[in-house]
Protein backbone atom coordinates (compact mmCIF):
# COMPACT_ATOMS: atom_id res chain seq x y z
CA UNK A 1 0.00 0.00 0.00
CA UNK A 2 1.44 3.37 -0.90
CA UNK A 3 1.94 6.35 1.37
CA UNK A 4 -0.90 8.23 -0.07
CA UNK A 5 -3.11 5.92 0.22
CA UNK A 6 -2.27 4.95 4.11
CA UNK A 7 -2.90 8.59 4.83
CA UNK A 8 -5.42 9.52 2.49
CA UNK A 9 -9.18 10.55 4.89
CA UNK A 10 -12.72 10.05 3.98
CA UNK A 11 -15.27 11.95 5.67
CA UNK A 12 -17.23 9.54 7.82
CA UNK A 13 -20.59 10.17 9.31
CA UNK A 14 -19.70 10.13 12.83
CA UNK A 15 -21.44 8.19 15.17
CA UNK A 16 -24.75 8.48 16.30
CA UNK A 17 -26.29 11.08 18.74
CA UNK A 18 -29.56 10.11 20.65
CA UNK A 19 -32.24 12.85 21.37
CA UNK A 20 -31.41 11.97 24.55
CA UNK A 21 -27.53 13.03 24.60
CA UNK A 22 -28.26 16.41 22.56
CA UNK A 23 -30.60 17.78 25.33
CA UNK A 24 -28.21 16.50 28.32
CA UNK A 25 -25.40 18.73 26.10
CA UNK A 26 -28.09 21.16 25.31
CA UNK A 27 -28.68 21.54 28.92
CA UNK A 28 -25.13 21.36 29.65
CA UNK A 29 -23.98 24.54 27.78
CA UNK A 30 -27.80 26.78 29.31
CA UNK A 31 -26.63 26.23 32.53
CA UNK A 32 -23.58 28.25 32.47
CA UNK A 33 -26.10 31.10 31.09
CA UNK A 34 -28.25 30.93 34.02
CA UNK A 35 -29.13 34.47 35.04
CA UNK A 36 -27.66 35.69 31.81
CA UNK A 37 -29.66 38.73 30.80
CA UNK A 38 -30.07 38.24 27.32
CA UNK A 39 -28.81 35.04 25.69
CA UNK A 40 -29.30 36.63 22.23
CA UNK A 41 -26.75 38.86 22.68
CA UNK A 42 -24.28 36.77 23.89
CA UNK A 43 -24.68 35.05 20.89
CA UNK A 44 -23.05 31.81 22.00
CA UNK A 45 -21.84 28.93 19.99
CA UNK A 46 -23.80 25.36 20.01
CA UNK A 47 -22.39 22.48 18.73
CA UNK A 48 -23.78 21.53 14.97
CA UNK A 49 -25.17 18.56 16.27
CA UNK A 50 -27.71 20.79 17.98
CA UNK A 51 -28.33 22.54 15.29
CA UNK A 52 -30.95 22.76 12.56
CA UNK A 53 -29.36 22.67 9.25
CA UNK A 54 -31.02 26.00 8.06
CA UNK A 55 -29.77 29.75 8.05
CA UNK A 56 -31.82 31.72 10.42
CA UNK A 57 -32.35 34.52 7.88
CA UNK A 58 -34.23 31.67 5.69
CA UNK A 59 -35.79 30.43 8.67
CA UNK A 60 -37.82 33.46 10.08
CA UNK A 61 -39.78 34.66 7.02
CA UNK A 62 -43.35 34.91 8.81
CA UNK A 63 -44.80 33.47 4.99
CA UNK A 64 -45.17 29.72 6.08
CA UNK A 65 -48.61 30.21 4.67
CA UNK A 66 -48.30 33.27 1.93
CA UNK A 67 -52.00 32.84 0.60
CA UNK A 68 -53.13 34.00 3.58
CA UNK A 69 -50.98 36.88 3.33
CA UNK A 70 -52.10 37.84 -0.01
CA UNK A 71 -55.70 37.76 1.09
CA UNK A 72 -54.98 41.35 3.12
CA UNK A 73 -57.02 44.09 1.66
CA UNK A 74 -59.26 42.07 -0.22
CA UNK A 75 -62.44 43.73 1.20
CA UNK A 76 -63.72 47.22 1.32
CA UNK A 77 -64.95 46.55 5.13
CA UNK A 78 -62.23 48.09 7.75
CA UNK A 79 -63.25 45.43 10.30
CA UNK A 80 -63.06 42.93 7.43
CA UNK A 81 -59.41 43.54 6.99
CA UNK A 82 -58.27 43.81 10.64
CA UNK A 83 -59.83 39.74 10.51
CA UNK A 84 -57.75 39.27 7.39
CA UNK A 85 -54.41 40.31 9.20
CA UNK A 86 -55.65 38.27 12.12
CA UNK A 87 -55.76 35.29 10.02
CA UNK A 88 -52.17 35.82 8.23
CA UNK A 89 -51.05 36.33 11.89
CA UNK A 90 -52.24 33.10 13.19
CA UNK A 91 -50.58 31.05 9.75
CA UNK A 92 -47.15 33.02 10.35
CA UNK A 93 -45.59 30.04 12.36
CA UNK A 94 -46.93 27.22 10.94
CA UNK A 95 -43.55 25.73 11.22
CA UNK A 96 -43.71 25.61 15.44
CA UNK A 97 -47.41 24.18 15.39
CA UNK A 98 -46.33 21.63 12.82
CA UNK A 99 -42.86 21.16 13.57
CA UNK A 100 -40.38 20.70 16.49
CA UNK A 101 -38.38 23.04 17.98
CA UNK A 102 -35.19 23.88 16.48
CA UNK A 103 -31.79 25.98 16.25
CA UNK A 104 -30.81 28.08 13.09
CA UNK A 105 -27.85 29.61 12.34
CA UNK A 106 -26.69 32.31 13.45
CA UNK A 107 -27.04 34.91 11.32
CA UNK A 108 -23.49 37.25 9.98
CA UNK A 109 -22.91 40.47 9.56
CA UNK A 110 -23.61 41.65 5.67
CA UNK A 111 -25.71 38.08 5.24
CA UNK A 112 -28.50 38.28 2.99
CA UNK A 113 -31.74 36.34 1.76
CA UNK A 114 -33.96 36.51 -0.82
CA UNK A 115 -36.38 34.29 -2.09
CA UNK A 116 -40.35 34.13 -4.23
CA UNK A 117 -43.27 32.40 -3.10
CA UNK A 118 -45.75 31.56 -6.36
CA UNK A 119 -49.01 31.15 -4.22
CA UNK A 120 -53.08 30.60 -5.04
CA UNK A 121 -55.55 33.22 -4.37
CA UNK A 122 -57.90 30.55 -2.54
CA UNK A 123 -58.34 32.10 1.14
CA UNK A 124 -62.03 32.31 1.27
CA UNK A 125 -63.31 36.49 1.61
CA UNK A 126 -64.18 37.55 4.73
CA UNK A 127 -67.24 39.89 3.97
CA UNK A 128 -69.65 41.22 6.04
CA UNK A 129 -73.82 43.13 6.01
CA UNK A 130 -75.55 44.74 7.65
CA UNK A 131 -76.81 43.79 10.91
CA UNK A 132 -80.45 43.21 11.97
CA UNK A 133 -81.40 46.04 14.63
CA UNK A 134 -83.37 43.23 16.53
CA UNK A 135 -80.33 41.27 16.60
CA UNK A 136 -77.70 44.09 17.71
CA UNK A 137 -78.19 44.92 21.53
CA UNK A 138 -77.04 48.68 22.01
CA UNK A 139 -77.93 52.04 20.20
CA UNK A 140 -74.84 51.99 18.23
CA UNK A 141 -74.44 48.33 17.25
CA UNK A 142 -76.73 48.76 13.71
CA UNK A 143 -73.40 50.20 12.37
CA UNK A 144 -71.55 47.11 12.77
CA UNK A 145 -71.46 44.37 10.28
CA UNK A 146 -72.15 40.54 10.82
CA UNK A 147 -70.68 37.85 8.58
CA UNK A 148 -72.31 36.59 5.20
CA UNK A 149 -73.25 32.99 5.62
CA UNK A 150 -74.39 30.30 3.11
CA UNK A 151 -77.61 29.14 3.91
CA UNK A 152 -77.85 26.40 6.69
CA UNK A 153 -78.07 23.74 4.33
CA UNK A 154 -74.59 24.13 2.64
CA UNK A 155 -73.02 25.12 6.12
CA UNK A 156 -71.04 22.35 7.95
CA UNK A 157 -73.07 21.71 11.43
CA UNK A 158 -70.82 23.61 13.52
CA UNK A 159 -69.08 26.46 11.96
CA UNK A 160 -68.59 28.11 8.78
CA UNK A 161 -64.95 28.05 7.98
CA UNK A 162 -62.49 30.88 6.29
CA UNK A 163 -59.83 29.50 7.48
CA UNK A 164 -57.07 29.29 4.24
CA UNK A 165 -57.06 26.19 2.36
CA UNK A 166 -53.94 23.91 2.38
CA UNK A 167 -51.35 24.87 -0.12
CA UNK A 168 -50.97 23.18 -3.69
CA UNK A 169 -54.98 23.52 -3.56
CA UNK A 170 -55.67 26.02 -6.10
CA UNK A 171 -57.98 25.28 -9.38
CA UNK A 172 -55.94 24.88 -12.51
CA UNK A 173 -57.27 28.31 -14.39
CA UNK A 174 -56.22 30.77 -11.67
CA UNK A 175 -52.64 32.10 -12.41
CA UNK A 176 -50.61 31.65 -9.36
CA UNK A 177 -49.84 35.05 -7.49
CA UNK A 178 -45.95 36.08 -6.32
CA UNK A 179 -44.52 37.62 -3.20
CA UNK A 180 -41.04 38.52 -2.99
CA UNK A 181 -39.04 38.31 0.07
CA UNK A 182 -35.73 40.11 1.02
CA UNK A 183 -33.54 40.22 4.44
CA UNK A 184 -30.00 41.03 5.55
CA UNK A 185 -28.30 40.88 8.79
CA UNK A 186 -27.99 44.41 9.52
CA UNK A 187 -26.38 44.68 13.09
CA UNK A 188 -24.16 42.24 14.75
CA UNK A 189 -23.98 43.23 18.18
CA UNK A 190 -26.88 43.60 19.07
CA UNK A 191 -27.88 40.80 16.39
CA UNK A 192 -30.46 42.36 14.18
CA UNK A 193 -32.10 41.94 10.71
CA UNK A 194 -34.02 43.98 8.51
CA UNK A 195 -36.54 42.50 6.17
CA UNK A 196 -39.24 43.44 3.20
CA UNK A 197 -42.18 41.38 1.95
CA UNK A 198 -44.14 42.90 -1.14
CA UNK A 199 -46.87 41.94 -3.67
CA UNK A 200 -47.36 44.55 -6.55
CA UNK A 201 -50.03 42.19 -7.59
CA UNK A 202 -52.39 43.05 -4.47
CA UNK A 203 -50.84 46.60 -3.11
CA UNK A 204 -48.94 44.74 -0.25
CA UNK A 205 -45.81 44.78 1.69
CA UNK A 206 -44.87 44.53 5.08
CA UNK A 207 -41.63 45.34 7.01
CA UNK A 208 -39.75 44.91 10.11
CA UNK A 209 -36.74 44.11 12.34
CA UNK A 210 -35.96 40.86 13.41
CA UNK A 211 -33.98 40.76 17.34
CA UNK A 212 -35.01 38.44 20.11
CA UNK A 213 -33.88 38.42 23.42
CA UNK A 214 -33.37 35.46 25.71
CA UNK A 215 -33.25 34.25 29.14
CA UNK A 216 -32.50 30.67 30.63
CA UNK A 217 -34.75 30.81 34.06
CA UNK A 218 -33.03 26.88 34.18
CA UNK A 219 -36.27 25.06 33.04
CA UNK A 220 -37.10 26.70 30.06
CA UNK A 221 -35.60 29.51 27.45
CA UNK A 222 -37.84 32.63 27.44
CA UNK A 223 -37.96 34.32 24.65
CA UNK A 224 -39.12 37.97 23.71
CA UNK A 225 -38.83 40.94 20.86
CA UNK A 226 -35.58 43.10 21.39
CA UNK A 227 -36.05 47.11 21.60
CA UNK A 228 -35.11 47.61 17.90
CA UNK A 229 -38.27 44.46 17.12
CA UNK A 230 -41.12 46.80 16.53
CA UNK A 231 -43.17 44.23 14.94
CA UNK A 232 -44.51 43.05 11.42
CA UNK A 233 -45.69 46.19 9.81
CA UNK A 234 -48.07 45.81 6.94
CA UNK A 235 -49.26 48.12 4.42
CA UNK A 236 -52.14 48.32 1.86
CA UNK A 237 -51.38 50.44 -0.68
CA UNK A 238 -54.99 50.40 -1.99
CA UNK A 239 -56.33 52.12 1.09
CA UNK A 240 -53.90 54.97 1.32
CA UNK A 241 -50.93 52.95 2.87
CA UNK A 242 -53.19 52.09 5.29
CA UNK A 243 -50.97 49.95 8.09
CA UNK A 244 -51.15 47.41 10.49
CA UNK A 245 -48.50 46.54 13.27
CA UNK A 246 -48.28 43.47 14.99
CA UNK A 247 -46.47 42.79 17.86
CA UNK A 248 -44.74 39.78 19.17
CA UNK A 249 -45.90 37.62 22.15
CA UNK A 250 -43.16 36.14 24.49
CA UNK A 251 -42.46 32.25 23.29
CA UNK A 252 -41.11 29.94 26.10
CA UNK A 253 -38.56 26.24 24.91
CA UNK A 254 -39.86 24.42 27.44
CA UNK A 255 -39.49 20.46 28.63
CA UNK A 256 -35.63 20.58 28.81
CA UNK A 257 -35.25 18.93 31.73
CA UNK A 258 -37.99 16.41 31.13
CA UNK A 259 -35.84 16.00 27.81
CA UNK A 260 -39.11 16.64 25.42
CA UNK A 261 -38.44 20.22 23.68
CA UNK A 262 -41.84 22.03 23.18
CA UNK A 263 -42.60 25.96 22.20
CA UNK A 264 -45.57 27.80 23.95
CA UNK A 265 -46.50 31.44 24.19
CA UNK A 266 -47.40 34.04 26.35
CA UNK A 267 -48.40 37.14 26.88
CA UNK A 268 -49.86 39.59 24.42
CA UNK A 269 -50.01 39.85 20.85
CA UNK A 270 -51.49 43.66 19.54
CA UNK A 271 -52.49 44.44 15.81
CA UNK A 272 -53.72 47.98 15.51
CA UNK A 273 -54.38 50.34 12.76
CA UNK A 274 -54.62 53.84 13.41
CA UNK A 275 -56.38 54.67 10.38
CA UNK A 276 -59.20 52.58 11.13
CA UNK A 277 -59.16 53.05 14.56
CA UNK A 278 -59.43 49.36 15.12
CA UNK A 279 -57.36 47.35 17.46
CA UNK A 280 -57.00 43.38 18.41
CA UNK A 281 -55.53 41.83 21.73
CA UNK A 282 -54.62 38.05 21.65
CA UNK A 283 -53.78 36.78 24.88
CA UNK A 284 -52.02 33.71 24.39
CA UNK A 285 -53.16 31.45 27.61
CA UNK A 286 -50.52 29.36 28.22
CA UNK A 287 -51.28 27.17 31.31
CA UNK A 288 -54.70 26.13 32.55
CA UNK A 289 -55.59 24.00 35.55
CA UNK A 290 -53.08 22.13 37.15
CA UNK A 291 -50.28 23.71 34.77
CA UNK A 292 -51.53 22.29 31.63
CA UNK A 293 -50.19 24.00 28.65
CA UNK A 294 -53.23 24.89 26.63
CA UNK A 295 -51.59 26.89 23.78
CA UNK A 296 -55.15 28.79 23.57
CA UNK A 297 -56.04 32.26 22.54
CA UNK A 298 -58.59 34.44 24.14
CA UNK A 299 -58.92 37.92 21.61
CA UNK A 300 -60.83 41.25 21.50
CA UNK A 301 -61.13 43.40 18.14
CA UNK A 302 -62.43 46.66 19.02
CA UNK A 303 -62.73 50.16 18.07
CA UNK A 304 -59.80 52.36 20.14
CA UNK A 305 -58.49 55.73 19.93
CA UNK A 306 -54.71 55.58 18.49
CA UNK A 307 -54.05 58.86 20.67
CA UNK A 308 -55.31 57.42 23.86
CA UNK A 309 -54.62 53.45 23.35
CA UNK A 310 -54.36 52.40 27.05
CA UNK A 311 -56.27 49.29 26.67
CA UNK A 312 -53.66 45.95 27.09
CA UNK A 313 -55.30 43.83 28.04
CA UNK A 314 -58.56 41.35 27.11
CA UNK A 315 -60.56 42.29 30.23
CA UNK A 316 -59.80 46.14 29.75
CA UNK A 317 -62.11 46.55 26.85
CA UNK A 318 -65.51 47.63 27.57
CA UNK A 319 -68.20 45.54 26.01
CA UNK A 320 -69.94 48.51 23.96
CA UNK A 321 -66.52 48.98 21.97
CA UNK A 322 -65.74 45.30 21.24
CA UNK A 323 -66.88 44.28 17.39
CA UNK A 324 -65.46 40.43 17.54
CA UNK A 325 -64.30 37.93 19.81
CA UNK A 326 -61.55 35.14 19.09
CA UNK A 327 -61.55 31.50 21.07
CA UNK A 328 -59.78 27.90 20.64
CA UNK A 329 -55.90 26.63 19.98
CA UNK A 330 -53.87 28.81 18.26
CA UNK A 331 -52.18 25.10 17.14
CA UNK A 332 -55.20 24.14 15.98
CA UNK A 333 -58.57 25.74 15.28
CA UNK A 334 -59.37 29.17 16.53
CA UNK A 335 -62.98 30.48 15.69
CA UNK A 336 -64.48 34.11 16.22
CA UNK A 337 -68.01 35.52 16.83
CA UNK A 338 -69.55 39.33 16.25
CA UNK A 339 -70.35 41.44 19.27
CA UNK A 340 -69.28 41.02 22.95
CA UNK A 341 -70.75 38.07 24.07
CA UNK A 342 -68.28 35.34 25.12
CA UNK A 343 -67.34 32.68 22.70
CA UNK A 344 -68.26 30.01 25.00
CA UNK A 345 -72.10 31.73 25.59
CA UNK A 346 -72.65 31.95 21.53
CA UNK A 347 -74.24 28.66 19.61
CA UNK A 348 -71.93 27.17 17.35
CA UNK A 349 -73.66 27.95 13.86
CA UNK A 350 -72.80 31.92 15.27
CA UNK A 351 -69.33 31.15 15.56
CA UNK A 352 -66.76 31.21 12.39
CA UNK A 353 -63.21 29.68 12.30
CA UNK A 354 -60.56 31.83 10.73
CA UNK A 355 -58.30 29.48 10.58
CA UNK A 356 -58.03 25.71 10.90
CA UNK A 357 -53.99 24.86 10.87
CA UNK A 358 -54.40 20.98 11.08
CA UNK A 359 -54.69 20.28 7.35
CA UNK A 360 -51.96 22.97 6.79
CA UNK A 361 -48.07 22.89 5.42
CA UNK A 362 -45.46 24.96 5.38
CA UNK A 363 -45.35 26.53 1.80
CA UNK A 364 -42.10 25.81 -0.20
CA UNK A 365 -39.77 28.55 -1.64
CA UNK A 366 -38.81 29.84 -5.02
CA UNK A 367 -35.26 29.98 -4.79
CA UNK A 368 -32.09 31.85 -6.40
CA UNK A 369 -30.41 28.81 -8.65
CA UNK A 370 -26.78 28.88 -6.88
CA UNK A 371 -24.89 29.75 -9.83
CA UNK A 372 -27.15 33.36 -9.55
CA UNK A 373 -26.39 33.40 -5.50
CA UNK A 374 -23.44 35.30 -4.49
CA UNK A 375 -20.96 34.31 -1.25
CA UNK A 376 -22.67 36.41 1.05
CA UNK A 377 -26.05 34.88 0.27
CA UNK A 378 -27.18 32.78 3.29
CA UNK A 379 -27.56 29.24 1.54
CA UNK A 380 -23.82 29.69 0.14
CA UNK A 381 -22.37 30.85 3.08
CA UNK A 382 -23.69 28.15 5.14
CA UNK A 383 -23.43 25.91 2.55
CA UNK A 384 -20.38 23.44 3.77
CA UNK A 385 -21.99 23.50 7.05
CA UNK A 386 -25.42 22.29 6.18
CA UNK A 387 -23.74 19.35 3.59
CA UNK A 388 -22.15 18.68 6.51
CA UNK A 389 -24.92 18.08 9.19
CA UNK A 390 -26.78 16.32 6.25
CA UNK A 391 -24.05 13.69 6.04
CA UNK A 392 -24.20 13.59 9.93
CA UNK A 393 -20.04 14.91 9.36
CA UNK A 394 -20.64 16.95 12.83
CA UNK A 395 -17.33 17.70 13.35
CA UNK A 396 -16.44 18.65 10.11
CA UNK A 397 -19.72 21.09 10.34
CA UNK A 398 -18.40 22.70 13.78
CA UNK A 399 -15.19 22.85 12.15
CA UNK A 400 -16.51 25.05 9.00
CA UNK A 401 -18.94 26.73 11.28
CA UNK A 402 -15.82 28.15 13.60
CA UNK A 403 -14.17 29.05 10.28
CA UNK A 404 -16.77 31.03 9.55
CA UNK A 405 -17.52 32.84 12.85
CA UNK A 406 -13.88 33.50 13.01
CA UNK A 407 -13.58 34.84 9.59
CA UNK A 408 -15.94 37.31 10.89
CA UNK A 409 -14.85 38.50 14.35
CA UNK A 410 -11.66 39.53 12.04
CA UNK A 411 -13.60 41.36 9.50
CA UNK A 412 -15.29 43.15 12.83
CA UNK A 413 -11.28 43.82 13.92
CA UNK A 414 -10.37 45.61 10.53
CA UNK A 415 -13.05 47.69 10.92
CA UNK A 416 -12.77 49.08 14.21
CA UNK A 417 -9.04 49.17 12.89
CA UNK A 418 -9.83 51.53 10.31
CA UNK A 419 -12.91 53.25 12.01
CA UNK A 420 -15.20 51.88 9.69
CA UNK A 421 -18.90 51.92 10.47
CA UNK A 422 -20.91 48.57 9.04
CA UNK A 423 -23.63 50.55 6.36
CA UNK A 424 -25.96 47.63 5.12
CA UNK A 425 -26.71 47.20 1.32
CA UNK A 426 -30.21 46.84 0.74
CA UNK A 427 -31.42 48.50 3.46
CA UNK A 428 -31.50 52.49 4.86
CA UNK A 429 -31.49 51.56 8.50
CA UNK A 430 -29.20 48.98 10.41
CA UNK A 431 -32.02 50.21 13.32
CA UNK A 432 -34.27 52.31 14.17
CA UNK A 433 -37.02 54.06 12.42
CA UNK A 434 -39.87 53.45 14.28
CA UNK A 435 -38.93 50.09 13.59
CA UNK A 436 -40.06 50.16 9.56
CA UNK A 437 -36.56 49.91 7.45
CA UNK A 438 -36.75 51.45 4.14
CA UNK A 439 -35.11 49.80 1.22
CA UNK A 440 -32.06 51.31 -0.73
CA UNK A 441 -32.07 51.66 -4.55
CA UNK A 442 -30.29 48.43 -4.34
CA UNK A 443 -33.04 46.48 -2.52
CA UNK A 444 -36.00 48.32 -4.25
CA UNK A 445 -33.87 46.74 -7.58
CA UNK A 446 -33.30 43.37 -5.94
CA UNK A 447 -37.24 42.85 -5.42
CA UNK A 448 -38.14 44.50 -8.74
CA UNK A 449 -36.00 41.54 -10.69
CA UNK A 450 -37.58 39.17 -7.87
CA UNK A 451 -41.10 40.07 -9.19
CA UNK A 452 -40.11 39.32 -12.34
CA UNK A 453 -38.65 36.14 -11.75
CA UNK A 454 -35.17 37.06 -12.37
CA UNK A 455 -32.08 36.67 -10.11
CA UNK A 456 -28.94 38.22 -11.70
CA UNK A 457 -27.24 40.88 -9.44
CA UNK A 458 -25.43 41.91 -12.49
CA UNK A 459 -25.69 45.88 -12.40
CA UNK A 460 -26.93 45.68 -8.57
CA UNK A 461 -23.58 45.10 -6.40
Amino acid sequence: MSSSTATATVDAPDGPQSDGSKLRTFLGILKKFIGVTDLAAVRFSLPSQLLEPTPNLEYWTYLDAPNAFIAIGTSDEPLDRMLEVIRFWLTKDLKYAKGKPCKPYNSCLGEFFRCNWETEDNAPRIETAELNGSTASGSDKGSLRSLKVPPKSDRSESTVSLSVPKHGTSTPDKKPIRVSYLTEQTSHHPPVSAFHITCPERGLTARGFDQITAKFTGTSVKVLPGEHNMGIFISLDKFGGETYQLTHPAAHLGGILRGSLSVSVSEMAYITCPETKIKAILHYVDEGWLGRTTNKIDGVVFRYDPENDNKTRVQDVPDEDILIRLSGPWREKVVFTIGSTPVKSVPPEQQYTIIDVAPLDVASKVIPPEDQQLPNESLVLWGGVTKAIHAKQFSKATEIKVELEEQQREKAREREKNNETWQPVFFEHVVGNGGKPDLTEKGRQVLERAQRGEWSMEGIL
